[in-house]
């Protein structure tokens, strides 16, 4: 392969086969189910009675080629980097000195994550904003993940991501842009910043990794705080807590035995809506059912690109990778300078706390909302598009010039 054709850039359409369509309809309809007991909630688990409405959704009402054609009205590609396929949308804006934007999805979301987002950031004239705040945005998905998945190699944790992100850029011909990233997408977001900061203008999270209190706060260091802080320090402690103690077992497995529970969530459809729609609930704005935050329909269609590209184990060795890398730690605690901004939504379980991002970070913008939750582009994308056009339009105006490509 010759150096040019292995940085091509290739057209790519989304057109599933029927026939894997009617493979994914017999299987919901043989689903053997395991036996309920009554009266259980969601603290066992999704509920069977939930799960068998959202079933029987899925499979009678629930339009895939509704979604797909969704998903084609964005220009998507393919390109090979670092010996991965990586599929991305690239929606340029009419505005041609709009300002370049990758954004990047985390576990278990996708590039479905901002099918609200695109369009007013890319035309913010065509909805009620300014032309100046536009943005070419790039939405990459993260190799093992969907249409850039299932990888075959190990390796692929943040730090080979954020170097496959900043190639992507490249070759798309930006020199300069801004990351933006919630969960998997905000650690890579903010290495890219750490990383190339003579490349990334901004970088706009709405989690930031290692900024919790993820150990009990001892009395001497609340006693080095203000009152705020101490307040703020003990909620977030109680958060993790909970967190850590309810939550966390999806993570332990696929940081461990990612494979194991892959055959499950491979085989069965059913098992794969589970080991999601359960993380949609927990992690959202609702009080009881996560389609109270989320579109029922968005939330089927993010299952259905783990399911349709068999990449539930793929994706979820992000995890192992992490902890076989044996360097998050110090990349968290390692300071970044790009200039960047904080979005917190309520809801999220792991909302960070402002005086230990100051340790790390060049925090520019710190924006408290009082509704939303993990997956604030699908939730808020309204809250998240006005957070972006301000952060972006702050450092124009502190620059003095257009922040281009």
């Amino acid at each position: 392969m010759t150096s040019s054709s292995a940085q091509s850039i290739r057209p790519f359409r989304l057109s599933v086969p029927q026939s894997d369509l009617d493979d994914l309809h017999d299987r919901l309809d043989r689903t053997r189910w395991p036996a309920a007991m009554p009266g259980a909630g969601w603290e066992y688990g999704v509920p069977d009675g939930y799960l068998r409405e959202l079933v029987r959704y899925w499979r009678h009402e629930y339009d895939w080629r509704a979604a797909e054609a969704r998903l084609n009205a964005w220009p998507q590609f393919t390109t090979t980097i670092d010996g991965a396929t990586v599929h991305f949308a690239h929606v340029r804006s009419p505005e041609p000195d709009a300002t370049p934007l990758i954004i990047t999805h985390g576990w278990p979301g996708s590039v479905v994550e901002f099918l609200d987002l695109v369009a007013p950031l890319t035309d913010p004239a065509a909805h009620g904003g300014d032309p100046a705040d536009a943005f070419h945005v790039v939405l990459p998905s993260i190799p093992g993940f969907g249409l850039s998945g299932p990888t075959t190699e190990p390796g692929w944790e943040v730090g080979r991501v954020t170097d496959a992100w900043a190639e992507l850029m490249r070759r798309l011909g930006y020199q300069r842009f801004g990351a933006q990233g919630g969960d998997w997408g905000a650690g890579i977001s903010r290495e890219l910043g750490r990383t190339y900061p003579d490349r990334v203008i901004g970088v706009h999270l709405n989690l930031l990794p290692g900024a919790q209190a993820a150990t009990e706060p001892t009395a001497r260091e609340l006693a080095a705080l203000t009152p705020e802080e101490r307040e703020s320090t003990l909620a977030s402690w109680r958060r993790w807590e909970r967190w850590s103690r309810e939550g966390t077992g999806y993570a332990v497995l696929q940081s461990t035995r990612p494979h194991t529970p892959a055959y499950a969530l491979t085989d069965s459809p059913v098992g794969q809506l589970a080991w999601i729609v359960e993380k949609f609930r927990e992690w959202s704005d609702c009080e009881e059912l996560p389609e109270e935050a989320v579109d029922r329909d968005l939330l089927l269609t993010d299952v259905m690109l783990y399911w349709l590209t068999g990449t539930a184990g793929s994706s979820g060795r992000i995890y192992y990778e992490r902890a076989a890398a044996g360097d998050w730690e110090t990349r968290l605690s390692t300071p970044s300078t790009a200039p960047t901004a904080l979005a917190l939504f309520p809801a999220d379980p792991q909302i960070p706390l402002r005086h230990k991002a100051d340790r790390t970070e060049n925090i520019v913008r710190w924006t408290e909302f009082d509704r939303g939750g993990h997956f604030a582009a699908m939730e808020e994308p309204d809250l998240l598009v006005g957070d972006l056009r301000a952060f972006f339009r702050q450092l124009r105006d502190q620059d003095g010039t257009p922040p281009v490509g």
